[in-house]
């Protein structure tokens, strides 16, 4: 057995716990908006608020967490915030406007730009088999965003597919930006960092819509939400925010990110089943999802499938 072996198996199952937790967030935005009668659609929330409010409750959640000497500021600290603060506001935006396969798949392009950058610009090590594994991964996320952006339905409200598609894209690009400063920063404290970025990137949002909309309407957004919203808000940013992330951090403590990002490719393929308990009518699995989650799967499985060692001859 390598050194260290154990605690490198038990990083790789904290990251699988993480991504079954993440998935689980198309099933609160679906709560949220949908009329399932439980009456958590009224008044509507917008995707930036629940961001928002996801946010706040699960650093709050994390701060018994800290400990004084674990509260260091970095300067590469505040460009991981802002990235985390656009991650999650294109991310929610993108799930809450359109289907929830395009929005995860399409964040989940993160582990190739990952391993792009790692390997090629940070001097990260790679391997083949991690690298084929990817990119057969990659591809059959695009499947399942091609297919359903051509035979799905189209998005509601006025915010056309495209841009509902760039969201997602652009959330992907910033999850691979929160991931690599995460890596960098994995001397640092677990709760601190996430307690930094979930904090930091609920201020992000919340400057934006000041900044865009005035006071005014940033006291009516603050205030809008009802009391069981506000419970299912902060049950949202335990389950689905605060536990995974903490999660993550620790597995990067010994996964390189590029194989995290991997790991986690267990979320758009869990992600579109909880949406489809909420809003079957909206969230019926097409074939495109079928096969590309199938592929998806298998590229994970083939990844961490036991490899043959050679015996020595003689």
């Amino acid at each position: 057995m390598e050194p260290g072996s154990g605690t490198l198996t038990r990083d790789r199952l904290l990251l699988v716990l993480a991504a079954v937790l993440w998935s689980s967030g198309s099933f609160f935005m679906r709560v949220l908006r949908e009329p399932t009668g439980l009456g958590l659609d009224e008044p509507q929330l917008t995707p930036l608020q629940i961001a928002f409010f996801r946010g706040i409750f699960a650093g709050a959640i994390l701060v018994p967490l800290l400990r004084p000497a674990q509260i260091r500021l970095r300067p590469s600290m505040f460009a991981m915030v802002a990235c985390f603060g656009l991650m999650s506001g294109l991310y929610l935006s993108a799930l809450g406007l359109g289907q929830a396969a395009n929005a995860i798949l399409l964040q989940n392009t993160a582990p190739f730009w990952v391993y792009i950058v790692g390997v090629y610009f940070l001097g990260e090590r790679g391997d083949s088999r991690t690298l084929k594994a990817i990119l057969v991964g990659v591809a059959a996320m695009l499947l399942i965003v091609v297919g359903n952006w051509i035979d799905g339905p189209p998005s509601e409200g006025s915010v056309p597919q495209s841009v509902i598609l760039m969201m997602g894209a652009g959330s992907g690009a910033m999850y691979a930006c929160v991931v690599l400063f995460l890596r960098s920063l994995r001397a640092e404290s677990s709760a601190w960092l996430m307690v930094l970025n979930l904090f930091g990137g609920a201020g992000v949002l919340l400057v934006y819509v000041f900044i865009r909309f005035g006071p005014d309407e940033t006291e009516r957004w603050l205030s809008t939400p009802t009391l069981f919203q506000l419970a299912v808000l902060a049950v949202f940013g335990a389950v689905q925010m605060a536990t995974p992330y903490w999660l993550f951090a620790r597995g990067l403590k010994t996964v390189n990110p590029h194989e995290a990002g991997m790991i986690t490719l267990l979320e758009p393929v869990l992600n579109p089943v909880w949406a489809y308990l909420i809003a079957p009518e909206k969230e019926t699995p097409t074939i495109w999802t079928a096969i590309g989650g199938g592929v998806l799967l298998s590229a994970l499985a083939w990844r961490y499938l036991p490899r043959r060692t050679p015996r020595p001859s003689g």
